[in-house]
C-alpha cells in the first residue's frame, strides 16, 4: 500500500509540475512576443486538467503553484516572490480564487461522474445478479455468470461463492480458472454498519479452507446470512497494493449477498418441501396399494379356499359336472389373483425405469384373438366382438402389447354389467395404428377421463362395489404403451360407456417365402 502511495503521489507532482509548465511558456509567447499584457489567466487550463484527471487536490495545488510561478517569473520584481504594485496583488488574488473555484467545480464535476460511473456498474451488475436468480434452474446454476459480473463490475481480479458444508465452506462457483485455490491466512471482512452507519472493512486473521492465491493479493469476504444465520460467503481478491473497495462496491457486494443468500435459503427449503412432498406421496401411495391390494387378494383367495372347502368335504356329494364348475371356479380366481400381483410387479417395473420393450412387427388379429382368450372365461354372458382390419400389424413388443389388451378387456368386463357389449377395433393410417377397447356399460364421468391412468385412481360408477380393482390396471396400460412409443388416451364410447385408444407405430409384415 506504501508503494502504491509513493506511485500515486509521483503522478500528482509530476503532472502538476507539467500544468504549469506548459502554461508557463504559452505566457511567455503572449506576453513578450504578442504583447498580451496579462495572460495568466492561461493556468487556468492547467488547474482544470488537474481538477479532471486528480480531483479537488489536483485542481487546489496547481492553482497555488500557477500563482506562485507567474508572481516569480512575471510579476515585478522579477524572480520574487515580492509584488510591489497593488494592481499584481489584486491579480494574483483573483487567479487564486479563479483556480481554485474552477479546480473546485471541476473535482466535483469529477466526482458526479465517478460516482455515476459507480452507479452505473452496479446497477447493471444488480440486474446481472437479479436476471440470473430470476431465470436460474437452480442458485448453483446462477452462480458462475453472477460471480464474472462482480469480479468485472466491483473490479475484483477474481469472485467465488462457498456455501456451508458439514465441516467448513466449499467453493460452488468462481469467476474464472483457479480463482478459489490455495489456503487464506487474513482477510478483510465486510462489516454492516447498523443504524444508518456505513459499511467497514474489519481486518480478520485466520486460516480458513475456501482457498485463494496465497500471495501478492488481499482477500474480502462477505457473509451470505439467512435470518441471521450464515449460509455462505462471497469471497473477493485484489492486488495486496491495490486500494480497499470503496462504499458503491461494497454496496454491491452487501445487496448481492443478500439477493444470492435469499435465493439460496428459497432453494433448500423448496428442496426440503420437495422431499416432504414426495415423502408424503409415497405415504399416500403406500396406503393406496395398501387398501386397494388387501381387499382385492383377499377376495380371489376367499372364493379360492370356499370352492377347495367345497370339494374337500366329504359329506358333501359333487356331481363331476359341480366338480368340474367349482374346479374351473378356481382356475378363475387364480387366473384373477395371478394378473392382479403380474400388474403390481409390472408398476413396480414402471416406477423403477427398468421396463424395456422389444421392437417387432406383430400381426394385430394374433394378438387380440390371445388377449381376447385369456379373458373369455370370465367374461360370462357379455359379447366380445373384434373388428381388426385384415394384414393390420403394429411395430411393438409381444408380451406387453398383450398385457395391454389383457388389462383393458380385463378392466371392461369388470365394470360392465353382464349383458354387456365388448368390442376390441383398430384404425389404420399414416403410419399409425389405433386399437380401441370399448364397451356399453355406464362409463366414467366425462370430468374423470383425464385422471383414468393414475396409479390407484378409480372413478366412480354405477357398477363400483367389491369389484372396482385395485386402479393400476390402466397404470400399466399407460406405462407399457409409452415403452412402445405409443400414446394412450381415454374417451366416452359410441357404445355408451368407456372407450381406450391405444395409439402405436405401424409395421410391415415380412413376406413368407412360398414353398418350392
Amino acid at each position: 500500500m506504501g508503494d502504491r502511495r509513493w506511485i500515486r503521489a509521483g503522478r500528482l507532482l509530476g503532472a502538476g509540475a507539467l500544468a504549469v509548465l506548459l502554461p508557463s511558456v504559452v505566457v511567455v509567447v503572449l506576453e513578450s512576443a504578442v504583447g498580451v499584457p496579462d495572460a495568466s489567466a492561461v493556468y487556468l487550463i492547467g488547474v482544470t486538467v488537474m481538477a479532471i484527471a486528480f480531483g479537488v487536490p489536483g485542481g487546489v495545488l496547481c492553482a497555488v503553484a500557477s500563482v506562485l510561478v507567474y508572481d516569480f517569473l512575471f510579476t515585478e520584481p522579477l524572480y520574487t516572490l515580492t509584488v510591489s504594485d497593488p494592481g499584481e496583488w489584486l491579480n494574483l488574488v483573483l487567479l487564486l480564487f479563479v483556480g481554485v473555484t474552477v479546480g473546485e467545480l471541476a473535482g466535483l464535476q469529477r466526482r458526479r461522474a465517478e460516482s455515476a460511473a459507480a452507479s452505473e456498474r452496479e446497477s447493471r451488475a444488480l440486474f446481472e445478479v437479479t436476471r440470473a436468480l430470476a431465470t436460474r434452474t437452480t442458485t448453483i446454476d446462477a452462480l458462475p455468470s453472477m460471480a464474472r459480473a462482480l469480479a468485472r463490475d466491483a473490479r475484483m481480479d477474481a469472485v467465488w461463492f462457498a456455501l456451508e458444508g458439514p465441516d467448513a465452506e466449499r467453493p460452488v462457483a468462481q469467476s474464472g480458472e483457479d480463482a478459489a485455490a490455495g489456503p487464506i491466512r487474513a482477510y478483510a471482512a465486510l462489516h454492516r454498519g447498523r443504524d444508518g452507519s456505513p459499511d467497514t472493512w474489519a481486518q480478520v486473521r485466520a486460516p480458513l479452507p475456501p482457498g485463494g492465491p496465497a500471495t501478492g493479493v488481499r482477500h474480502y469476504r462477505v457473509r451470505l446470512e439467512d435470518a441471521g444465520q450464515p449460509i455462505g460467503s462471497i469471497w473477493a481478491t485484489r492486488p495486496r497494493d491495490g486500494d480497499p473497495p470503496d462504499p458503491p462496491t461494497m454496496t454491491l457486494l452487501r445487496v448481492a449477498a443478500d439477493l444470492i443468500a435469499q435465493a439460496v435459503a428459497h432453494d433448500r427449503l423448496a428442496e426440503e418441501a420437495g422431499r416432504a412432498e414426495v415423502a408424503r406421496q409415497s405415504d399416500a401411495v403406500k396406503s393406496a396399494l395398501l387398501q386397494s391390494v388387501s381387499h382385492d387378494l383377499r377376495t380371489p383367495l376367499a372364493s379360492i379356499r370356499a370352492f377347495a372347502g367345497t370339494l374337500m368335504d366329504p359329506e358333501i356329494a359333487l356331481e363331476s359336472a359341480e366338480a368340474r364348475a367349482s374346479a374351473a371356479a378356481i382356475d378363475r380366481e387364480a387366473q384373477r389373483l395371478n394378473r392382479l400381483v403380474g400388474n403390481l410387479l409390472d408398476l413396480s417395473r414402471i416406477d423403477g425405469g427398468v421396463l424395456r420393450a422389444a421392437d417387432e412387427a406383430l400381426d394385430l388379429e394374433d394378438v387380440v384373438e390371445a388377449a381376447v382368450g385369456h379373458v373369455q372365461v370370465g367374461s360370462g354372458d357379455r359379447r366380445i366382438e373384434t373388428s381388426i382390419p385384415e394384414g393390420a400389424a403394429v411395430q411393438a413388443d409381444p408380451a406387453l402389447i398383450e398385457q395391454v389388451l389383457v388389462n383393458l378387456l380385463d378392466n371392461a368386463q369388470r365394470h360392465t354389467p353382464a349383458d354387456a357389449t365388448i368390442r376390441v377395433s383398430a384404425v389404420v393410417g399414416n403410419g399409425r395404428v389405433v386399437v380401441t377397447v370399448e364397451d356399453s356399460g355406464p362409463g366414467v364421468p366425462r370430468g374423470a377421463l383425464a385422471r383414468i391412468f393414475d396409479k390407484f385412481y378409480r372413478a366412480g360408477g354405477a357398477t363400483r362395489g367389491s369389484g372396482a380393482g385395485t386402479g393400476i390396471g390402466l397404470a400399466v396400460v399407460l406405462g407399457f404403451v409409452e415403452a412402445m412409443g405409443g400414446r394412450a388416451s381415454a374417451r366416452q364410447s359410441e357404445l355408451g360407456g368407456l372407450a381406450v385408444d391405444v395409439d402405436l407405430r405401424a409395421a410391415e409384415l415380412p413376406a413368407v417365402p412360398a414353398m418350392a
